[in-house]
């Protein structure tokens, strides 16, 4: 006890004259420190801006420039944001700016590249300001000035020196508890013991087999540490910013420098079909397409998909690749071939006629075959081989879509162990009752595991998938965290509800609303003064097409005075017409159509106008501006992009959006009107009330849902799982790190014994 006194009593006056010693050169570093972190996000800031301004500016349109401050200016540092003209005067500002502030004197000419930085006092704090020089083609239309409050770093300062001191007594005490501790052990026991416990599978294991449970307390902390270190929030919820393209591509570069990304998915992006002496190009009507291709494009890299076109095989060269898209190449596709056998297996059999049912609630009972599961095996292992084929470098980013390839991540793992695999599942994850169903459910659960991260678009949905692992797994699940541990890895299961890409570029080039809606009504002969509302779909069983045409004849019978007044245009492309389901729900929609049209219709008007062919995303997005109303009534959808699409076709705020409750997209479109698709007569009553809602409600439902998509984009969906994965690689980066550092020394000392 002396001993520990004496050793004690000097040690604490060292730390407490260190602290003293230290505090103000922390204060100077914490002053540095912040103002850098400030300096640079305001870099962020006019980066991810500067696009977006300069064309506002352009067009004179004022009142988005004052809303587009106004959204950046929520960030809790970021004070203000303001433009000022060439002359110094203020022009447009958010309502946080201050008045005592005047526009920052800088460049003259807007030809100094880097920004002005000011620091100075005002009322009772201090402000940094950052002017930037916005240019368009040469000419300086002034300056985008971003002024941020410093006031925060004395507080933080004055709460580190506080912790510090408090800091180092503790380290105090601790050192003096370990020194007890080191006394008692020997030094081959312990490094015998530390040994152990950095090996994995053998924390605190002792000889003979029994934990010390000091070792094992210390290192568990240890990991338990690095566990709780939650991935960040990433840019876009730090500072609200638009999500584009070249965001999306200046994350990569930051965040993942030098990555290999590589996409994995069925259906390709672009598929070559002859016709005649031509071949043409034709972009498929999937919403996994539609979301995925702008981000590949952002990225660059490498898609893989089946080649499904009569022409595919000639356009692709010696290694089956093809640059896209075709009027600006951007990427790699390549292409996997097929054998008839393994497309009616892998495709059509379990994947079409068992998982898609077995995932979709429907009441449709998903069929499993043996013979199936193992072209399935097979496929899975042929899109694996190009995935390991295509990679050049060891730890690819591997994008994995869908459920057609549940066993892919796993195989991709065993032979690219350092391969950062994000598998995202886009459809509907079942409770464990219902998948229970599946023989093969521990191989697919297994096989999901292998990826770095699985993406669902619910946090429901996600939950379900742990329950089925905790089910019929052996593995470690922390549900705080959505983390399942199994076979030595680790797999982080998150929702990320998927988007569409902002602006849509099937938006550009459309005439106005009101060109539109009479183009729309003379296509399809309809009455010029009819309301009109729109359906778009695949064929399918789980899109309710059928349940949307009894809610528009029970809409007929309960309120007559549409009769005439009204028309549902339901765009339906057939899909997998060779499974018996597809097209028993063509053939039921198709009769319900005609019994409701022989019920009300009369001479120049159906309620109804079934169109069962494949339209391309510029003629729907026509169709959504013509539309009064867009019912979207799935019986049970991952997600459903057609409403998201809807939103973002109404730039000029109308239009009434009618929802299925049974959609992940009703999470986030909390304005739609949501109903029931079951449920013929509520959803009737639902398509009435659109029809009669005011054009000022119209205005305010539909301007929220267009910033909650704009924001919310597919670049932001992408961001935020690639920010995850950043996160992960550079935390196995520094676990391997120690492993080096360490290793050798453990091998010197057992080379000794």
């Amino acid at each position: 006890m002396r001993m520990t006194i004496r050793f004690l009593v000097p040690l604490l006056l060292v730390l407490i004259g260190i602290a003293w010693a230290t505090t103000p050169l922390l204060h100077e570093l914490m002053q540095r420190w912040f103002r850098t972190d400030v300096e640079m996000r305001s870099q962020l800031v006019f980066d991810a801006v500067q696009d977006t301004v300069v064309r506002l500016a352009k067009d004179s349109a004022g009142s988005q420039i004052d809303a587009v401050f106004q959204r950046i200016a929520q960030d809790e540092r970021l004070l203000a944001v303001g433009l000022c003209t060439p002359d110094g005067r203020l022009i447009h500002h958010s309502a946080t700016w201050p008045r005592a502030l005047g526009c920052p004197t800088g460049s003259k000419d807007g030809a100094v590249a880097t920004p002005v930085i000011k620091v100075e006092p005002l009322n009772a704090g201090t402000v940094l300001s950052a002017a930037f020089a916005l240019n368009d083609e040469g000419i300086w239309l002034g300056d985008l000035v971003i002024v941020h409050d410093l006031s925060f770093i004395e507080r933080r300062s004055a709460k580190a020196a506080h912790y510090l001191t408090i800091f180092l007594a503790a380290l105090g005490l601790l050192i003096a508890a370990l020194t007890m501790i080191v006394a008692r052990l020997t030094l081959r026991g312990w490094v015998r013991a530390v040994r152990q416990g950095l090996t994995p599978g053998e924390i605190g294991v002792t000889p003979d087999h029994k934990p010390d449970p000091e070792i094992a307390r210390l290192v568990g902390e240890m990991r338990e540490m690095l566990r709780d270190l939650d991935v960040p929030r990433g840019i876009s919820e730090a500072i609200r910013v638009d999500w584009t393209p070249d965001t999306l591509r200046n994350l990569l570069k930051s965040e993942l420098p030098g990555a290999e990304v590589i996409v994995v998915s069925n259906r390709e992006p672009y598929i070559h079909n002859r016709e005649g002496d031509r071949v043409q190009v034709q972009r498929p009507a999937s919403g996994l397409v539609t979301a995925l291709e702008p981000i590949t494009r952002a990225c660059g890299g490498t898609w893989i998909a089946h080649g499904s076109g009569s022409a595919d095989a000639e356009t692709v060269d010696r290694q089956d690749r093809i640059q896209v898209p075709p009027e600006a190449p951007a990427y790699t596709l390549r292409r996997i071939w097929l054998s008839d056998a393994e497309q009616e297996g892998y495709y059509y059999g379990l994947a079409n006629e068992g998982l898609w049912p077995l995932c979709h609630i429907v009441f449709v009972r998903p069929t499993f075959r043996a013979s199936d599961w193992d072209q399935y095996v097979a496929v899975n292992r042929k899109f694996a081989d190009a995935v390991v084929a295509e990679a050049q470098s060891p730890n690819p980013v591997v994008l994995v879509q869908d459920y057609h390839f549940a066993l892919l991540p796993q195989m991709v793992r065993e032979r690219l162990p350092g391969a950062t695999i994000i598998t995202f599942w886009h459809i509907p994850w079942p409770n464990p009752e219902v998948f229970g169903i599946c023989p093969w459910r521990e191989e697919i659960l297994q096989g999901l595991l292998g990826s770095t991260i699985l993406g669902f678009h619910t946090q429901f949905h996600c939950l379900n998938f742990l329950d089925s692992v905790d089910r019929f797994l052996e593995c470690r699940i922390d549900r705080e965290q959505s983390i399942v541990r199994t076979s030595g890895r680790s797999t982080l299961v998150r929702p990320y509800p998927i988007s569409i890409e902002w602006p849509p570029a099937a938006l550009v080039g459309q005439p106005p609303v009101t060109e539109c809606r009479v183009k729309v009504r003379q296509d399809y002969d309809l009455d010029p003064e009819v309301l009109l509302a729109v359906g778009v779909e695949r064929f399918d069983y789980t899109k309710g097409i059928a349940d949307r045409f009894r809610a528009v004849e029970d809409l007929l019978v309960s309120h007559p005075e549409w009769i005439g007044r009204f028309t549902l245009l339901q765009i339906a492309a057939p899909t997998r017409s060779s499974l018996p389901a597809y097209l028993q729900t063509q053939a039921e929609a198709e009769a319900v159509a005609h019994a409701v049209n022989q019920r009300f219709g009369r001479p120049g008007w159906l309620p109804i106008v079934l169109v069962p062919r494949h339209h391309d995303p510029e003629q729907v997005f026509t169709l959504f501006r013509a539309a009064d109303l867009c019912l979207v009534s799935s019986l049970h959808d991952g997600m459903n992009l057609v409403a998201k699409e809807f939103v973002a076709a109404r730039d000029d705020d109308g239009g009434v959006l009618v929802l299925s409750s049974f959609a992940g997209v009703s999470r986030e479109l909390l304005e739609a009107l949501i109903v029931n698709p079951y449920d013929s007569h509520a959803m009737g009553e639902a398509i009435h009330r659109g029809l009669l809602m005011p054009r000022e409600q119209q205005r305010e439902r539909m301007h929220l849902m267009r910033v909650l998509v704009s924001e919310h984009n597919i670049y932001f969906w992408a961001g935020r799982m690639l920010l995850t994965a950043a996160r992960l690689r550079k935390r196995e980066r520094i676990e391997d790190q120690i492993v080096q550092v360490t290793s050798p020394f453990f091998r010197r000392r057992r080379d000794n014994r």
